[in-house]
């Protein structure tokens, strides 16, 4: 067992987990030498908590359950220059973030978002792949941006983030950081990244009533008023 740091690093990964114990070895095995994860306990009652520990990760409790909040909290217990977000439940490879983090570091873009490639049957249903293909074209509507994919596999510098003033706290949450990273004038950059079946049950995407109450979540931010109203210049988002 690799366990990963828990002293302060220049990259940290924040891992929302909601009973993930069967994933998190897997996961947290694949944290790049050097960074440090931060596991967002959302709750959970399988003993996960004490699997991230024994790990090494650091783990940081959220009582308040939604993927947001979760994927916030880790935002705020980052100390690195760069921060990493990344599912827990072993549908993707973190250590596939490292060419997003020297993205960032050398200047080419400021966010940087895994596209997701299915990878087997039953790796991304029929009906979250058409739901996240319709909040795709609403964003490009939205900001202009020619996105392919929402997910949640990315990497920027945790200050800039968190000048977003993101407030999402459910499912809205990577969607949101994009919307405000385009009014922004952020460089955001899109790749390609193998997208595997998930270990355990899914919270969201697993029904159709789970994923669209992530819909309607999203076209809520959507529906924000923009950072930059109609009328007024404003820098818009670019996508590599």
């Amino acid at each position: 067992m690799r366990t990963v740091t828990t002293t302060p690093s220049d990259v940290d990964v924040v891992l929302p987990c909601l009973n993930e114990a069967e994933a998190l070895p897997w996961v947290l095995e694949r944290i790049p030498p050097g960074w440090r994860a931060i596991v967002v306990d959302n709750g959970s009652t399988d003993g996960s908590a004490a699997i991230a520990r024994a790990y090494g990760a650091t783990v940081v409790p959220e009582p308040r359950r939604g993927f947001g909040a979760a994927c916030h909290t880790g935002l705020t217990a980052a100390t690195a220059d760069v921060v990493c977000f990344c599912d827990c439940d072993a549908s993707l490879d973190p250590s596939l973030l490292a060419p997003f983090v020297r993205e960032v570091r050398d200047g080419g873009a400021d966010l940087v978002l895994g596209r997701r490639r299915p990878q087997g049957r039953g790796a991304w249903p029929a009906h979250a792949r058409a739901g996240n293909l319709a909040l795709a074209r609403i964003l490009r509507r939205r900001t202009g941006l020619r996105l392919h994919d929402l997910g949640p596999l990315r990497a920027a510098r945790r200050e800039p983030l968190l000048a977003l003033g993101l407030t999402d706290r459910r499912s809205g949450y990577p969607l949101q950081m994009v919307v405000r990273a385009a009014d922004a004038g952020w460089r955001i950059a899109e790749h390609d990244v193998p997208y595997l079946p998930r270990t355990g049950a899914s919270k969201v995407t697993g029904t159709w009533r789970g994923s669209w109450q992530a819909v309607r979540d999203m076209r809520r931010v959507l529906g924000e008023t923009p950072a930059y109203p109609a009328g007024t210049a404003h820098p818009g988002g670019t996508v590599r």
